[in-house]
């Protein structure tokens, strides 16, 4: 029963027993019949206005947590005549008015906070409360190499990709350097926040790549610089002290002459090898920033494959070329620097083959990927991580600035490079283009 129902029960009874006992007493007397009557009327009319009194609060709060649960924020009351209820109404008002703007400011801080997450030139991955992946940023899409639907909800232990793995593999409040495909490496960091009362970790995973490139060039383009000087300066003194040695024993006939000069000479060959090797390595550190234009994809690999050729018959290496659905497929580069890295890579390929082998070209179209695989023994597990290191080299007269020339020209044009041997046998090298036609 509710209490409006027991009011009006408890307000009628009363009334009635009061109606009753006046016409009991007051039967006979019909003036003060009619005056009690009056009274008993404004009585119940009084209890009603007392009952609205007390009721209209109860609804307006009742109105008020109806409005609250439905989230509708913009419902305010309108003073009325009671000075309770107006204290009431004024309340309510000012705290709905507060919940609003609390809201609309959090809301636009998610809406920001979202933004900047998508923008967010780092990996942004965000776990619910079961360490499922529950929102990721672009980047982190790229980097896990799996569209969106296909990471949402799941575990990162289900992946199955070697990024994933090494962000397991990071404690809670640390941070460590991973390794990436080819010569990526990323810093991982995660940490917690709490969202509705619970712990929920975010992991951000940045990449260093760059920075790192950049201050190790800078560390081996100042040492070059300063051999090159040092060199260059021994070499051509040197040489002028050799030169005059040759001519002046081209005037005499003493025993032995012949085979004097031809030391000299071989010393004077060998300085002038030393400066070329000198160059070579002032190549890297001098490297210009790419004049880019368009360039037809199929035509640069099929003039590299021209081009080198008759290095490829003299070993006996076959090339096979993909290009038909590549046809027309166009890029922003510069076509003399990557000529340039894709005859290395090419030579390295045909080296690394040997007799009988073969080299494949290929272009896939999304993103944009030069392939050049070949079906040599393979690179060495102990070596890979190496394989674009300044100086180092897997030959014994190698000098080391093949691949790091390679590397310099591939991160000037915004694209990624890779060296791997799959699991069929072949090792392939692939230069991804990021954000180009």
């Amino acid at each position: 029963m509710t209490i409006k129902v027991k009011y009006f029960l408890f307000v009628g009874l009363i009334h009635a027993l009061i109606t009753y006992l006046v016409f009991l007493l007051l039967q006979d007397q019909k003036v003060y019949f009619i005056l009690s009557e009056i009274l008993i009327i404004i009585s119940i009319a009084l209890s009603v206005q007392i009952y609205l009194a007390f009721i209209r609060p109860l609804q307006f709060m009742a109105n008020g947590i109806n409005a609250l649960e439905d989230e509708d924020f913009s419902v305010q009351y309108l003073q009325t005549g009671s000075l309770e209820l107006n204290q009431l109404v004024e309340v309510y008002n000012q705290m709905i008015e507060n919940i609003r703007n609390e809201r609309v400011a959090i809301q636009e801080q998610h809406f920001f906070l979202q933004r900047l997450i998508q923008a967010y030139p780092a990996a942004i991955i965000i776990l619910d409360y079961d360490d499922k992946i529950s929102e990721l940023n672009p980047r982190a899409v790229a980097l896990l190499e799996k569209k969106t639907q296909e990471l949402i909800g799941r575990k990162l232990q289900d992946l199955e990709h070697p990024i994933a793995a090494a962000i397991i593999a990071t404690e809670l409040g640390e941070s460590q350097v991973i390794n990436g495909k080819g010569i990526e490496r990323y810093k991982c960091e995660i940490a917690e926040f709490i969202h509705r009362g619970f712990k929920r970790k975010f992991i951000q995973v940045s990449e260093l790549s760059k920075e790192m490139l950049a201050a190790e060039k800078r560390a081996y383009g100042k040492v070059i610089r300063m051999m090159a000087h040092e060199v260059n300066n021994s070499i051509g003194a040197t040489n002028s002290i050799l030169n005059i040695g040759v001519d002046y024993l081209e005037g005499l006939e003493t025993e032995g002459q012949e085979e004097i000069q031809q030391a000299l000479q071989l010393a004077i060959d060998r300085n002038h090898s030393l400066s070329q090797f000198m160059r070579n390595f002032a190549e890297v550190v001098r490297l210009p920033q790419p004049n880019k234009e368009l360039v037809s994809i199929v035509k640069l690999l099929r003039d590299v494959a021209r081009y080198m050729a008759p290095v490829a018959q003299e070993q006996q290496v076959e090339f096979k070329t993909a290009f038909l659905e590549a046809e027309g497929q166009q890029a922003i580069l510069d076509p003399q620097q990557m000529e340039q890295a894709l005859v290395n890579i090419v030579k390295n390929a045909i080296e690394a083959t040997g007799q009988g082998g073969i080299i494949r070209f290929e272009i896939q179209i999304d993103p944009l990927t030069i392939i050049i695989a070949n079906n040599g023994p393979g690179i060495d597990p102990s070596v890979k991580d190496q394989l674009f290191t300044p100086f180092f080299s897997t030959k014994v007269d190698g000098q080391g600035i093949g691949l790091t020339l390679v590397r310099e020209i591939v991160m000037n044009h915004n694209a990624t490079i890779n060296l791997e041997t799959r699991v069929d046998g072949w090792t392939y090298c692939t230069i991804t283009f990021l954000n180009n036609l």
